[in-house]
């Protein structure tokens, strides 16, 4: 078993409140920490175990909180419960679980508004409770995160369809943020496999633009993921004699590249608003108009601002400011490959917005992708 590690995801956690909430029920709760199987990888934790109290005589609530270990990440200490009640079953049968989303947890809008509560912590959960139900036994298991909404706002969350809240999501219990060396490594891999095959390929910034690139009838082995990794990957690609790139990204990501950064992390860098901005006050929007920008909280309702402003004026706004943003990511792209490759490679780029309506294609993009389809 192991003691400590260097961080878990956020369902490890929920999981192992679920567990003391339902031990405490059953009276086994004998410490101030319980043992979780991650399954994936197939080992065996220990977490803390902050509080947990019976609240009537068949349901508890545990606290324990995220410990990510040494990886930056905004849910570092938040608290996280489970509210655990249990019923029993009038036939037998096999054991029953139902995992809710409660205060904090994310809502999908584009799935019914479903708690975002992914597969990883679905399995974790049941997985983990199959030893520990007793015989006729039914199970609802509410997942909350008091400090989840807030948090939210400091993530690109709602540009995906994920509102109101967090998601419990991931595919292993340790945790592997896309700032670690070894997972740049697995990305330039793939990168070089399919750079022996075709000399043009679509850069994918994240499981979003994946999915949206998918649908252009595209041949999905030139697509290549690059999470925030975007100018090491532009760099490795020149190396391997890609002639021409397509970058497919969310608006408030790629839009970084036209003020020149090209490591998208929010931890490492931002700059997102003043690059719009300027290029607002490029074009010569109303002075008005370029402070409300200017004061956005995020970049997609700067976009909206812009969009009604559009649609009140009869203007065109959004796109010359996408335009001329779509351009310059272009540029700033194709230079900065030739500052640290000395390659001359024809980069284009395709913004889409958090309804996943593409806001802009550049012409170089446009021109790429016809051959591509």
């Amino acid at each position: 078993m192991i003691e400590k590690a260097s961080g878990y995801t956020l369902p490890v956690f929920a999981c192992a409140a679920a567990i003391a909430a339902l031990r405490y029920l059953h009276q086994e709760l004998e410490a101030n920490f319980v043992t979780v199987d991650l399954i994936k990888p197939p080992e065996k934790v220990k977490i803390a175990i902050e509080q947990v109290a019976k609240l009537i005589p068949q349901s508890a609530l545990a606290i324990t909180r995220s410990d990510p270990g040494e990886h930056l990440d905004i849910t570092r200490n938040t608290p996280v419960w489970a509210l655990v009640e249990v019923e029993e079953q009038r036939s037998r049968g096999d054991w029953q679980i139902e995992i809710r989303g409660g205060e904090g947890i994310g809502k999908q809008i584009n799935n019914e508004g479903k708690a975002a509560i992914y597969n990883y912590a679905q399995r974790l959960i049941q997985e983990n409770f199959k030893t520990l139900l007793h015989p006729n036994e039914k199970i609802t298991v509410t997942i909350i995160l008091p400090e989840g909404e807030r948090l939210a706002q400091r993530t690109s969350n709602s540009a995906f369809g994920i509102v109101e809240g967090l998601s419990l999501l991931g595919t292993t219990g340790i945790v592997q943020p896309l700032t670690a060396p070894s997972q740049l490594e697995a990305y330039q891999t793939e990168l070089k496999e399919k750079a022996s095959k075709f000399d043009s390929l679509v850069f994918c910034i994240g499981e979003n633009g994946l999915d949206l690139a998918k649908k252009l009838d595209i041949n999905p082995a030139r697509l290549v993921k690059t999470a925030n990794w975007i100018g090491s990957m532009l760099v490795v690609a020149a190396l391997e004699q890609v002639k021409s790139i397509v970058l497919f990204g969310y608006h408030g990501k790629l839009i970084k590249l036209a003020g020149g950064i090209f490591h998208t992390h929010n931890h490492l860098a931002d700059g997102r608003l003043e690059i719009l901005t300027a290029h607002c006050a490029q074009l010569g929007l109303p002075t008005s108009l370029i402070q409300q920008i200017y004061h956005s909280s995020t970049t997609e309702s700067a976009l909206q601002l812009l969009r009604q402003s559009d649609q009140l004026q009869g203007s065109n706004w959004v796109e010359q400011i996408y335009q001329n943003i779509a351009t310059q990511i272009d540029l700033r792209s194709q230079d900065y490959i030739r500052k640290h490759s000395e390659q001359e490679v024809c980069v284009g780029s395709i913004l889409f917005d958090r309804q996943r309506n593409i806001i802009q294609i550049s012409k170089n993009a446009e021109d790429i992708v016809t051959k591509l389809c």
